[in-house]
């Protein structure tokens, strides 16, 4: 597994009872988790002196019960800055344990910029939310495109790069539907050197389109290889949808980018370390493809 244990304005103090306790910054926010089947003793403290509680309801959906708690708060991951806001089903705007992920990244990107500083890098950044990978790869000098369908995450995004100074990085940001936009992309001859994809399980898209991920993603990579560069240097898809494995991420992208390019790909759960018991709550899983 694949672990995001570098943060430090962020900790899951706990989990039990379908819910996991965390701690943001200053603020203790205990919100649902699907994961969490066990019901162990809840001994924190932090349990009793909460900022925030999502409660899930019954009939789906839910809602906030506040005791003190900002509008708005930011943390830091490194030199990287986020706006935070409790919104719709239980969201912050951030997914912490990405952060494995955009280590990831920003090694990758800097080794390059390394061995080949003249070089310009290209990253789209597809279902891109308020910006994390956007920013993680800017940081390491990329010029990045942000798609999203999403009018008000876009401009979430847009904040979390100035906040973390790349008011002025090199990036597009996009409001749109990331299929039609990859589909104009091929038609422009536009290329990229590495792809970020962060689908939802479900959606629909501007005509009605529905977007089921087992039945969506495998033509939708497979139309992505059509907007990468011929020296492309790494593909991401990140995964939440309960019951799709690892394994699965890794066969797509052994069988759609590493049979045409060559190189290697990984996957692997991702997860959070728990204060509380020492062990690690999954979180999710990422497939990764990398150029030899």
């Amino acid at each position: 597994m694949w672990v995001a244990d570098n943060w430090k304005d962020y900790e899951v103090i706990d989990c039990s009872g379908g819910e996991k306790l965390e701690r943001w910054g200053r603020y203790i926010l205990l919100r649902p988790d699907p994961q969490v089947i066990w019901d162990t003793p809840k001994k924190g403290t932090e349990w009793n002196r909460l900022n925030a509680h999502y409660h899930r309801s019954a009939k789906g959906g839910g809602e906030w019960e506040f005791f003190s708690l900002p509008e708005q708060w930011s943390i830091s991951y490194k030199d990287l800055k986020f706006n935070l806001k409790p919104f719709s089903f239980k969201h912050t705007g951030l997914f912490p344990e990405q952060a494995v992920n955009w280590d990831w990244m920003r090694s990758l990107l800097s080794s390059v910029k390394r061995s080949e500083p003249g070089r310009q890098i290209k990253i789209l950044n597809l279902f891109a939310y308020t910006g994390g990978a956007t920013i993680a790869c800017a940081s390491a000098g990329a010029a990045v495109t942000h798609v999203d369908a999403s009018k008000g995450m876009v401009g979430w995004a847009k904040e979390n790069a100035a906040l973390s100074g790349l008011g002025e990085a090199p990036v597009r940001y996009i409001v749109d539907d990331c299929k039609k936009f990859v589909e104009r992309e091929i038609r422009r001859e536009s290329f990229y050197d590495g792809i970020i994809m962060d689908p939802p399980s479900y959606g629909r898209g501007p005509k009605g389109e529905i977007w089921k991920l087992e039945e969506s993603l495998y033509p939708f990579v497979e139309l992505c290889t059509g907007v990468l560069s011929k020296k492309p240097l790494f593909v991401l898809i990140n995964s939440y949808t309960t019951g799709l494995q690892p394994a699965v991420l890794s066969y797509l992208l052994n069988t759609l980018v590493a049979k045409r390019f060559g190189g290697s790909v990984e996957a692997d759960e991702i997860g959070l370390p728990v204060k509380e018991s020492g062990l690690v709550l999954p979180c999710g899983a990422s497939g990764r493809w990398f150029a030899g």
